[in-house]
């Protein structure tokens, strides 16, 4: 991951990420989640994410607030690059 900016992932990949959430975070690396269509598990996870992609039946602000997250967005339609900083 060595000079990478992002990280870039879907909730289904979470379960298999523990070490790659971890060393991203070491190294400087961001982290986003696309989150839609699968039911939020609060964990560990939440603390390395910077980015989350969430449906738009999701309260954006609210859950930012309660889950730690940076930025969390509800959009059916985008994708994670169009919101990458």
């Amino acid at each position: 991951m060595s000079g990478a900016r992002w990280l870039l992932m879907s909730s289904q990949d979470l379960q298999y990420a523990t070490g790659a959430l971890m060393f991203a975070e070491l190294d400087g690396i961001l982290i986003g989640v696309d989150h839609r269509g699968e039911g939020i598990t609060p964990g560990l996870w939440q603390r390395a994410v910077h980015l989350m992609l969430v449906s738009e039946q999701i309260d954006a602000d609210e859950f930012a607030k309660n889950s730690g997250i940076t930025k969390v967005i509800a959009n059916d339609d985008a994708s994670l690059e169009d919101y990458i900083w």
